[in-house]
């Protein structure tokens, strides 16, 4: 019985052994298992998704995801028009806002500028939208084909806060895509207790790797402390072309 009971302490010792290297050398000792998801077709969403815009949608369809930010009740019908599955900035409409509100997510986006109306600059003159997430936090859309200068206002950045790290910007005409990580501010008791975040590919380039969010874009105001609110393209004047636009919702970020 001595014999056995000091070849259980020796297998129990070696299990923990294993465990300890496990955990040295960077493993988790159990995963749970994976969800399965059907990715869809090349370049479509995936199974998982919800088509915000997509091939086949009219105004109809449209509307039964997107209203206009300008009318307080969030019930008229949107103020931009499809044509062919895309929706163009009908410039001084309002903006585009979601129906629902999304937490943390990832939305995939193709958008395309106008043709230039003035000679290129690197201020904010043409083909300026973006999207702002909780209504409050914006990845800009410009007109920054071949620029270099005004970095926190160029396409991509996190409006004011993050420059992208690489200008991908295609000229006027061509489609364009972001691919974006949002990960919103976390408030527990009235504290911020968890930074919002986005990593952002546009083009399939990475231009914001896990930037935190320093707060509202643009404005001074306290961030909102709701975890899940709408999102929406802004009507800044440009006429800014959209398409196939779907997200994801994700489970929170482990802290």
């Amino acid at each position: 019985m001595l014999r056995r009971a000091h070849a259980n302490v020796a297998i129990g010792a070696a299990a923990l052994l294993v465990l300890a290297l496990a955990a040295q050398a960077g493993e988790a000792a159990k995963a749970p298992p994976l969800a399965v998801v059907d990715p869809g077709p090349a370049g479509g969403p995936p199974a998982d998704a919800i088509v915000l815009l997509g091939p086949g949608f009219d105004d109809a369809a449209l509307a039964a995801r997107w209203t206009n930010r300008k009318d307080p009740e969030r019930k008229a019908p949107p103020p931009w028009k499809v044509k062919d599955g895309v929706v163009t900035v009908a410039a001084g409409t309002g903006d585009l806002v979601t129906r629902e509100s999304f937490a943390d997510v990832q939305l995939h986006i193709e958008w395309m500028l106008p043709p230039r109306e003035k000679a290129a600059t690197d201020g904010e003159d043409a083909g300026n939208s973006g999207i702002k997430f909780h209504e409050t936090y914006e990845i800009q859309i410009l007109d920054s084909y071949g620029k270099t200068g005004n970095a926190l206002g160029q396409a991509g950045a996190v409006y004011k806060q993050h420059a992208p790290l690489v200008n991908v910007t295609r000229a006027p005409g061509e489609w364009q895509s972001f691919d974006i990580v949002f990960r919103p501010p976390r408030f527990e008791a009235g504290k911020l207790a968890a930074d919002g975040r986005f990593t952002v590919f546009h083009n399939g380039v990475l231009i914001q790797d896990n930037a935190r969010i320093l707060g509202r874009t643009n404005d001074s105001r306290p961030m909102p402390q709701e975890y899940a609110l709408p999102f929406f393209l802004q009507d800044h004047g440009g006429k800014v072309s959209f398409r196939n636009i779907w997200v994801r919702r994700l489970a929170p970020r482990a802290e």
